[in-house]
């Protein structure tokens, strides 16, 4: 079946860099191979690194950006746990989902979608939560959370946040803000293919692990007797890991740290800003305020005049398949309502900023 070459700006997957296309291609090897255990091991350290942080059980878990969401839940949360989370996302939403499916007390700290959370409410929320939980880069509305702050006062909870957007593309420091469990996916700004979840979690995290989740294959206790080398104990084998894509987050971390985090950061700062600016040249408006903007990934509000017959589908419909570009739908309350454009990855290039903005110009006749 054939295939077309898209570029990809919506809201995930991104490209992904030509080196994780040609690790994509090596021999697979068994799960338990030496050669693989020690690219396994060079992973784990090459996500520490783009983490900032020194937690042992630093991992990639198999299954996308949600798997990570579900582990963090299901191997912190206890039935009756008073569990904040804050609430300026679809994301959000989801972690509230999760929360009260594993018997969380639920408490909601609320923003309206496409503005950032007030980190003094959301530790203001509970006297005593054991988990506070935020997105840091909400896709869904193309706004950055402030995390710092909630380290700095969370007391004796632990702070558990979403990373899917932001590892990679935006600062984060998971030590430094004492952030207690993270999980992100590959598919958006670290340019590997979906599939797997990074994941740390820091020495508060592991003293709270549930002992039985419900989630065997999740089991961050099982898990981390086939992760975590010991000398003299040999690894306890739990599933078969996907070698393959392991192989590729090998290589697209790679890619990240020979070019530098600062840099890597700034190229993604740099590609949001010329598309914002651009879109505002356009005459349309951004939904995310100024000062909280990703770059990486940019909400627009569908304007009200389109070319006569079109509607928003259509507009991306035809930046498809006349222009090869793929921009994202709006989701949960803000569907039909704005565009999302991810500049991401390998795809954080200033000549893909250029070639989405012409064929916009073309498509809405501006």
């Amino acid at each position: 079946m054939p295939m077309a070459d898209r570029l990809l700006m919506g809201p995930g997957p991104s490209n992904v860099y030509p080196e994780v296309t040609a690790a994509l291609v090596r021999p697979v090897l068994g799960h338990l191979d030496p050669d693989f255990l020690a690219l396994l091991d060079e992973t784990m350290v090459r996500l520490r690194e783009a983490f900032a942080t020194t937690n042992p059980l630093t991992l990639p878990l198999s299954g996308t950006g949600s798997a990570g969401m579900e582990a963090a839940f299901v191997n912190l949360v206890r039935p009756g746990d008073p569990v904040v989370v804050g609430v300026n996302g679809l994301f959000g939403e989801r972690m509230c989902e999760l929360a009260a499916r594993h018997g969380a007390e639920v408490v909601r700290v609320e923003a309206p979608w496409g503005r950032p959370l007030d980190p003094e409410a959301v530790l203001a929320a509970h006297p005593g939560p054991a988990i506070i939980a935020v997105v840091h880069a909400e896709t869904s509305t193309g706004v950055r959370n402030d995390v710092e702050p909630l380290g700095r006062g969370k007391g004796e909870a632990l702070l558990l946040v979403d990373t899917v957007t932001s590892l990679g593309g935006i600062e984060l420091a998971v030590d430094d803000w004492q952030v207690d469990v993270a999980y992100s996916g590959t598919q958006k700004c670290l340019g590997v293919p979906p599939g797997l979840s990074p994941f740390t979690l820091g020495p508060r995290g592991r003293e709270r692990l549930v002992e039985r989740p419900t989630s065997w294959y999740l089991d961050l206790n099982l898990l981390a007797r086939y992760v975590e080398a010991a000398e003299g104990s040999p690894r306890v084998y739990h599933h078969t890991a996907p070698v393959t894509m392991i192989g590729a987050l090998h290589a697209g971390l790679g890619v990240l740290l020979d070019e530098g985090l600062p840099a890597v950061w700034a190229r993604h700062e740099e590609c949001g800003r010329l598309l914002q600016d651009g879109l505002e040249k356009l005459d349309l408006t951004l939904l995310a305020p100024t000062g909280h903007r990703l770059p990486q990934l940019t909400t627009v509000l569908v304007p009200e005049a389109l070319p006569k017959g079109m509607d928003e589908v259509a507009v991306r419909r035809l930046l498809l398949e006349r222009y090869g570009i793929e921009i994202g739908a709006g989701a949960g309350q803000l569907a039909g309502r704005v565009w999302r454009i991810g500049c991401m990855g390998h795809t954080a290039r200033r000549r893909n900023v250029e070639a989405l903005l012409g064929a916009l110009a073309e498509v809405l006749e501006r």
